[in-house]
């Protein structure tokens, strides 16, 4: 299977590490929108510009785009679905039925697969919640992101004036994980959920007062929460905060009658985007596979069977993870 990565960031270097080490699958090649000459990669794939795509439809099975949700994959997902079979990651809960009929209009009409909102929120968690959903019908489902960074508020932090660098955490509120685990489905606000902490490394002479204020009052990423913001020095910030780790919990309580269920499914990531790619590259096996069977059109994680993520035949999957 041959694999082509657009974008080249965070995202886009895990998704290369992933395909690497997946015995069924060849990287074809990185396609950026750079100088191709200016990007080097990890494993030393061969640098493309985007604009070699147009030449290349016979040579790319799957075509795993790593961009941004904000401007990037609305764009390119259906772009690039009328001549490849497509994943992407877009995480924009409010907008991913849009972003689905988009794809799934281009996909259809070029006879090709777009897999999208692959990850672990959107993704693996998705999954979570509806299996719980589905087994225990009416129960009530809680999401907990972190201890981790979240690079949106860490770039909306260094937007600041003044502001140098920026690493933001967000933490799950233990008294509430505690509460939901033992099965009391309380009503939880946002900032009863998570807190938020950042680091922050400021110009000299910069006004912290100010920054501080304008961190803790930004309306959509930090004004519904606790938030905690220590200043430091860049040094600081590289030597201790220089990591992507994430992860979090899907926690699910329902009952049968008289007796009460919880359902949990966590993960503790050193890398998000390391993980992130892995996810890419197992939902892209889907997407060829499911292409040669003769499907075409979008899908969701929801769409895929568990078979299909796997290298293993059928047979190996009975005997050994059944």
């Amino acid at each position: 299977m041959k694999v082509g990565i657009l974008g080249y960031g965070n995202l886009g270097r895990g998704v290369e590490k992933a395909v690497n080490v997946a015995g069924d699958m060849e990287l074809v090649g990185v396609f950026s929108r750079r100088n191709p000459d200016s990007v080097k990669t990890v494993s030393g794939a061969k640098v493309y510009h985007v604009d070699d795509l147009a030449n290349m439809k016979n040579d790319v099975d799957v075509l795993i785009i790593c961009g941004g949700s904000a401007t990037d994959l609305p764009e390119m997902t259906p772009k690039y679905a009328q001549d490849f079979n497509v994943i992407d990651s877009f995480d924009t809960h409010a907008r991913i039925p849009e972003h689905f009929a988009n794809v799934d209009a281009a996909a259809k009409k070029a006879g090709k697969v777009g897999i999208i909102s692959c990850g672990w929120d959107p993704g693996m968690f998705s999954l979570n919640r509806l299996y719980a959903h589905s087994v225990l019908p009416g129960g009530k489902d809680y999401t907990f992101w972190g201890k981790g960074v979240s690079q949106g508020h860490s770039d909306a932090i260094r937007r600041i004036e003044g502001v140098v660098d920026a690493r933001q955490y967000t933490i799950p509120v233990p008294a509430a994980l505690e509460r939901v685990r033992n099965g009391e489905n309380p009503e939880l606000t946002t900032r009863e959920k998570h807190t938020r902490e950042c680091f922050v490394v400021v110009e000299e002479g910069a006004d912290k007062a100010r920054i501080e204020n304008e961190i803790k009052t930004m309306p959509n990423y930090f004004s519904d929460y606790d938030t905690t913001v220590n200043f430091i020095s860049e040094e600081e910030l590289k030597k201790n905060h220089s990591g992507l780790p994430h992860g979090g919990s899907v926690i699910y309580s329902g009952n049968t009658g008289e007796n009460n269920h919880v359902i949990e499914y966590s993960l503790k990531l050193d890398s998000n985007p390391d993980f992130t790619g892995s996810v890419l590259v197992a939902y892209a096996r889907a997407a060829f596979r499911l292409n040669q069977e003769g499907v075409a059109g979008a899908k969701t994680v929801f769409d895929i069977a568990p078979a299909y993520l796997s290298p293993v035949s059928g047979d190996e999957l009975r005997a050994h993870f059944l």
